[in-house]
This record gives C-alpha cells, sequence and structure tokens, in this order.
C-alpha cells in the first residue's frame, strides 16, 4: 500500500507538470483583463454581445484556433485528475501534506473558474476582479507543487524510487490524462 502511495503521489507531479506546460502555453494567449468588450470572433452568433475581455480571448482560442481546445481540455483533465487523485492520496496515507494540497488544489480550481470568468459570473465571487483571481490561480499553482514535492521527497527517503518506478509513474500519467 505504501508503494501504491508513493506512486500516485508520483503521477500527481507529473500531472502538475502537464497542468504547468498547458497553463503556461495558454497564459501566452489569454487576456486576464475585465473590461467589458463587443465579442467580433468568427463565431457569428455571438457578434456585438458584450462580455469581459478575459472570456473573449477564451472564446477566441476555442473558435479560432482549434488546437487550444485540445491544449484547454489537457489543462483542465490534469485539473480534475489532480484533485482526484489527492483526495485518493490522502486516503492512502496519513500525511499532513495531505489536506494543505487538496485544499490548496481546490483553491486553485476555483481561482481557475474565477480568471477565465466563467461559472462564478454573477455571483459574489464574480465580483472580484479577473487579475485578481489569475494571480491567486498561479500563487495556488506553486503551493500546491511545493506541497507535493515536500511529501514525495519524504515518501523517497524512506523508500528511494528507481528508473523504473520513474518510468511507470510518467507512462501512468500520460495515459490517464489522455485516456480521460
Amino acid at each position: 500500500m505504501e508503494r501504491a502511495r508513493q506512486l500516485l503521489g508520483e503521477m500527481l507531479i507529473y500531472c502538475f507538470v502537464i497542468l504547468l506546460l498547458t497553463g503556461g502555453f495558454l497564459a501566452f494567449f489569454y487576456v486576464p483583463n475585465g473590461e467589458t468588450v463587443s465579442y467580433t470572433g468568427s463565431y457569428t452568433p455571438l457578434h456585438g454581445v458584450p462580455m469581459s475581455a478575459a472570456t473573449d480571448s477564451l472564446l477566441r482560442l476555442s473558435f479560432d484556433m482549434y488546437e487550444f481546445v485540445f491544449v484547454r481540455t489537457l489543462h483542465h483533465t490534469s485539473s480534475v485528475l489532480l484533485v482526484g487523485g489527492t483526495i485518493l492520496w490522502a486516503l492512502l496515507g496519513r500525511f499532513r501534506y495531505a489536506f494543505a494540497a487538496l485544499c490548496l488544489g481546490a483553491l486553485a480550481a476555483l481561482a481557475g473558474y474565477g480568471s477565465a470568468d466563467d461559472l462564478l459570473s454573477g455571483t459574489v465571487l464574480g465580483k472580484l476582479p479577473i487579475p485578481l483571481w489569475y494571480g491567486l490561480h498561479l500563487l495556488a499553482a506553486v503551493a500546491v507543487i511545493t506541497v507535493l514535492v515536500i511529501s514525495s521527497r519524504e515518501e523517497a527517503v524512506r523508500r528511494p524510487r528507481t528508473p523504473e518506478f520513474t518510468v511507470l509513474g510518467i507512462v501512468l500519467t500520460v495515459l490517464v490524462v489522455l485516456y480521460l
């Protein structure tokens, strides 16, 4: 059971690496701005509809550049797996970091939706500025990886990783992310 928990912890780190890569790529094209603009992208039914610049940039990424849909899907799938895997990781072990990782992962997910002006729009939380959500999303992501790396290093001290174990973790992570 200890080895399974360690493998899951490794997979969570690799899942976070996928999140980091896809999030970094998307950040180059995302506009974290709450200013109201009129949509003028390629999806004609939305022409002239007022929306935040953040939502406008996401719609342009999705409708004008189709490869971004795959990257956004990978980013979202990895984040769901990270939170779900952290719950399972917490259930498998008694680490003092498990609850912190779970709370930080939930905060990062909430801030991600807030920065996209997606699900929180029209709510009390939706009134917070989008750059604040974006900054909170980045800070929570850094905190999550810090917790995961610290706990992984503590586990590796007790039971060192082998190259085969590392390759198994990477392969399983890629298979799970692409399968879901």
